[in-house]
């Protein structure tokens, strides 16, 4: 019996359940060393969000014999010069509209509630059990806003709480196209044999999952955003640079952050001219046909291969653990742990069928 798989599934639980009782009981020695992983997380993070945006201009540069020295400085300039486009061509027509929206945010909060207490004077023509529904689809609408409200805020805070610890982030990064092939070897060189072969195996598949996810979120959300900012043009919507700045960010969350992103852009149309919004809700049906049937199959393929009900359940949950954080690593964590669990799952499939031949 103590061959059995699922025997074996089950000890290991039952140790891991054991061993974070018994660690959460003497935590407060570790206090020190969960200081330390906090100050550095964030940095690291984006160091390695970095890197793998910047790692193939590093590796064409390469290929055409640019030493490493060489296509490191090139892609410092490049960032340089980035950043300094985006502040000098963006900045001034986002500040304009920030301080536009800050001066007229008044006269929005008076014409929002006019148009709630329009809806909710309709509302009492419904028939009771629709009132119910409705009333249960408010107030779950409201605490998921208030939810999603509080993870924004706790990310800000956090990210301007960590603000000066952000010179660490040119640090890891630097060092991490400097000295990215030594990672995988320092690792997998502590072991031999066929172990060795499935540790390299298995951090070449790590590495290639968060290079696509990575990667392709952001290309999807750039291209995305670029979309809904031609469209909101079009339309003659306020604000279009925020909402699309906003969609930029929010869409790097898989599936539900397109619909936090329209959210802002169907209230500012309503506000504006109430037919806009069959405009904003066109432009995003649009572009999410766009995504969903162009961009994502061609730019993500099938590198991570998560059902869309996984990626939400995944993002509800990190959510309700992590915060805002959490539904933005949540996935990419997930797809970590799928890449380690299948090749678990292929070496112990391997074994069984060498031991198999040999009986």
């Amino acid at each position: 019996m103590t061959k059995k798989l699922w025997f074996q599934v089950g000890v290991g639980i039952l140790l891991s359940i054991l061993i974070i009782k018994y660690f959460m009981e003497i935590s407060f020695i570790f206090a020190p060393v969960v200081i330390i992983i906090k100050a550095i997380i964030l940095p690291l993070l984006l160091g390695g969000v970095l890197y793998y945006m910047t790692e193939p201009i590093q590796r064409f540069l390469e290929s055409r014999k640019v030493p490493r020295w060489g296509s490191i400085l090139a892609i410092l300039a490049s960032l340089v010069v980035v950043l300094w486009i985006f502040v000098a061509i963006i900045g001034p027509p986002v500040t304009t509209q920030v301080n536009k929206l800050v001066e007229n945010a008044p006269t929005l909060a008076k014409d929002f509630d006019k148009v709630k207490d329009e809806l909710l004077e309709q509302k009492k023509n419904l028939p009771e059990n629709l009132q119910s529904s409705i009333d249960s689809a408010a107030n779950s609408l409201q605490s998921i806003a208030v939810k999603f409200g509080k993870w924004i805020v706790q990310f800000l805070q956090s990210f301007f709480q960590a603000m000066f610890l952000l010179v660490l982030v040119p640090f890891f990064f630097i060092f991490m196209l400097k000295d990215h092939e030594k990672f995988a070897p320092i690792i997998y060189n502590i072991f031999s044999g066929d172990r060795r072969e499935w540790v390299k195996k298995t951090l070449s598949d790590i590495d290639n999952v968060l290079r696509s996810y990575i990667q392709g979120q952001f290309l999807i959300s750039a291209i995305l955003a670029t979309l809904i900012f031609i469209g909101y043009k079009i339309l003659g919507l306020e604000y279009a640079l925020l909402l699309a700045i906003f969609a930029l960010f929010m869409n790097l969350v898989p599936f539900i952050g397109p619909w936090i992103a329209v959210t802002p852009a169907l209230v500012i149309a309503y506000l504006q001219e109430p037919k806009l919004v069959i405009g904003v809700a066109i432009v995003t049906l649009v572009a999410q046909q766009i995504d969903s049937n162009l961009i994502t199959p061609n730019v993500m393929g099938k590198s991570l291969d998560i059902h869309p009900l996984t990626v939400i359940t995944i993002i509800l949950a990190a959510g309700n653990i992590a915060g805002f954080v959490g539904i933005i690593v949540g996935v990419p964590v997930y797809a970590v742990g799928k890449v380690i669990v299948l090749n678990i799952y292929d070496q112990r499939r391997k074994i069984g069928h060498a031991a198999t031949k040999d009986v």
